[in-house]
């Protein structure tokens, strides 16, 4: 057999060829172009996209918000905390402050919305966390923190009389603000005072944290007061704004007003304008004379403390000229210290004879304020917070209509020009 012998430049083409073979197998593998796996299966990945569309259909329709919005700063403590959701309803809502004490809430029966039940404490940070459900019973979630406003940027008013009480016709609506108010007429057109008798009710600013509000004349006998503080967001003064949002009311009971004649040393007390009764009395002497004027009853005491050096009678040690720990049925007049209370201290034959009191106005009584029957246990009795005293034929000047609840010392047309609404 004969033998053949390759040569040198078939065997070059033979090794090009299959190199060429090879690297063509090689390419095909390393770029994965192929539409089939060697088991003839299929070889292609998702691209982002269809997994994109994918998450999208298993995300939950319900969106929620919370206000405020999260990160706010000076947030309002009252209604404008809230949660709702559309395209679902709320399953769980949590609020907590920053200590981790909970707040309180209810979600609507309707399932869109949560408030808190009660107002917000100021300067306070709260976390809520809500979740919902959609028809399909997919979940969404959602967080907000905020910090309420804090005290050096806010004011709150400190009222009389106070919500659900039955007061005198004499009840001057007195709100005492803890800053001082410099855009009173925005702080007055939040405030509205009005009266089931249709009395027209105007404001008086004593001071700048002072506003009082009464009608003409006393308030009729069996109406109701009703007083509407907007004050939440209002701008008392720069950069300090109002946070209550409240509605309060008060019944006025039977017309009663006293009238304490000093020269006659006695008091006839009226009810709607008809004597019930006349008690003696004993009033400031020559030297410590009582204030003339209409006189609200502010405050009522069973018993009281009563120290001559905290209204300025001391003798020459410095110590009061009186102190008697249990002056027993007493009624404040004004704020500089006028009453009208028991006396058991002083001699039975003064009252309805002598004036003997530093300003007071005395009524007979007994130790203890036990004895109902002295006349200024029944005095007491009968007497509501906001009943009127008015003394005559003192040798003294009138009251000082902010000395007290005493606004009725005033004309209308004074007191109306002291409002700023």
């Amino acid at each position: 057999m004969e033998k053949r012998v390759m040569t040198n430049s078939k065997r070059r083409k033979s090794l090009m060829a299959a190199s060429a073979l090879l690297g063509g197998v090689l390419v095909l593998t390393a770029c994965g172009g192929g539409d089939k796996k060697a088991d003839g299966s299929d070889n292609k990945q998702p691209s982002q996209n269809s997994v994109d569309a994918a998450a999208a259909k298993d995300t939950s329709a319900a969106r929620i918000a919370i206000t405020p919005k999260n990160g706010a700063d000076n947030a309002s403590i009252n209604k404008n905390t809230k949660v709702t959701v559309v395209s679902g309803k709320l399953t769980n809502v949590s609020m907590t402050t920053s200590a981790g004490k909970s707040v309180k809430g209810t979600i609507a029966a309707d399932g869109t919305s949560w408030q808190p039940d009660g107002q917000l404490e100021r300067s306070t940070t709260y976390q809520i966390t809500a979740t919902a459900e959609d028809s399909k019973g997919r979940q969404a979630h959602e967080n907000s923190s905020f910090t309420t406003v804090s005290p050096a940027h806010s004011f709150i008013g400190n009222f009389t009389p106070e919500d659900g009480s039955t007061v005198g016709v004499g009840m001057p609506v007195s709100i005492n603000f803890d800053k001082a108010i410099t855009n009173k007429k925005a702080v007055e057109d939040a405030i509205t005072v009005t009266s089931s008798s249709g009395q027209q009710v105007v404001g008086h600013w004593f001071s700048s944290t002072r506003l009082d509000l009464r009608p003409d004349q006393y308030w009729q006998e069996g109406s109701t007061v009703t007083m509407k503080l907007a004050l939440d967001g209002v701008e008392g003064a720069g950069g300090v704004t109002g946070v209550q949002d409240k509605t309060v009311s008060f019944k006025i009971g039977r017309n009663q007003v006293s009238v304490v004649d000093v020269a006659a040393k006695s008091m006839k007390v009226m009810q709607d304008g008809k004597t019930i009764r006349t008690i003696p009395i004993s009033a400031g002497a020559p030297e410590h004379t009582t204030y003339n004027g209409q006189m609200v009853i502010s405050e009522k005491y069973k018993e009281t403390r009563m120290d001559g050096s905290t209204v300025g009678f001391t003798n020459s040690d410095g110590k009061g000229e009186y102190d008697i720990k249990d002056v027993p049925h007493a009624m404040r007049l004004s704020s500089s210290g006028t009453f009208i209370h028991g006396n058991y201290w002083g001699a039975k034959s003064v009252f309805g004879s002598a004036n003997t009191s530093h300003g007071c106005v005395g009524l007979s009584d007994t130790k203890g304020a036990n004895d109902p029957n002295t006349p200024a246990a029944w005095f007491y009795k009968h007497s509501l917070i906001g009943d009127v005293v008015v003394v005559k034929n003192s040798n003294d000047k009138q009251i000082q209509p902010d000395n007290g609840l005493n606004g009725w010392n005033m004309s209308w047309s004074a007191w109306k020009a002291g409002s700023e609404a």
